[in-house]
This record gives structure tokens, C-alpha cells and sequence, in this order.
């Protein structure tokens, strides 16, 4: 199944290639760094940057992007998504930023191109909230943190 997503390169982001699904099960693509060519970004340890991808996006109703960190980047450099995953909303129609934070012990290098994050185009339902007084009774009841087990 697959659904339309118009996609607009930014000035900043003319001649990085379109995001693109790397095998036929995959279920995110790839989203690129557009800093400037001439401008290395270091995040050091413990430091986090909004890092531009040089596309903006109109998700058709009913759906949202989810904004995921990629397992390469978060086992071999410690470096993911902050608020992952991040929601990009049907009715945005600005530029898509990575917040990335760096959890390991080095400075990590960030250039033009490089594979930030990847982001999943799936469908998003709006719930109707009902003011009720009471709920129904599950085996769980109000277990919190914790309380199934492991």
C-alpha cells in the first residue's frame, strides 16, 4: 500500500537526493543533513542541535510522518533523536528539522548528506474523547510502571 506525499526541495536542499525507501519491506527512508557544504557540525557530548533536512512536506489527511532515530547513528556513535519519535503533522507545511542529541563520549561530526535520522509515513487517527465518570475494569486496573512484570 502507499499514498502520495507531495515533497518540496528548499532553496538549501536543491541538490540532495529525495528521500527513498532503500529495500522493498523497508518501512522508513533515509533523511539527510542540509547544513551547508562548507560547515561541519560537531555535536559534542551530551549536546543537542536541530539539524535541517532541506524538505518540507504535505501529508494528506489522516496521516502523520514519525521523525525516528537510525540504529547505525544510536549503536555506533551513542547519537538519536530526542523527541523520537517526533510528529510531523498532516497540516505542517514547514521544513523538517532532527533534533539530535549526542549521548556518547566523543564529539560526533555532522556534514551535508549524512543520514540523520529516518522518518515513516503512517496513518493517524483523531480520537473522540467522552467525559465519562467512571471506567471499565481490566485485569490490570491502575497497575502503573512496572506492574505487568519485566
Amino acid at each position: 500500500m502507499s499514498v502520495q506525499v507531495n515533497i518540496m526541495r528548499l532553496p538549501h536542499g536543491a541538490e540532495l537526493p529525495l528521500p527513498s525507501y532503500q529495500s522493498p519491506q523497508a518501512a522508513g527512508v533515509d533523511l539527510l543533513c542540509a547544513a551547508p557544504e562548507d560547515a561541519l557540525l560537531v555535536l559534542e557530548p551530551g549536546a543537542a542541535a536541530s539539524i535541517p533536512t532541506g524538505i518540507a512536506i504535505a501529508l494528506p489527511a489522516g496521516f502523520e510522518a514519525q521523525v525516528r532515530p537510525r540504529s547505525g547513528l544510536a549503536a555506533k556513535h551513542m547519537v538519536t533523536v530526542l523527541n523520537a519519535p517526533g510528529t510531523i503533522d498532516a497540516d505542517y507545511r514547514g521544513e523538517i528539522h532532527v533534533l539530535l542529541i549526542n549521548h556518547g563520549r566523543e564529539p560526533f561530526e555532522i556534514s551535508r548528506g549524512m543520514r540523520i535520522a529516518q522518518m515513516v509515513v503512517a496513518p493517524a487517527e483523531q480520537a473522540d474523547f467522552v467525559s465519562v465518570t467512571t471506567l471499565d475494569e481490566t485485569q490490570r486496573g491502575s497497575g502503573g510502571f512496572g506492574s505487568t512484570g519485566l
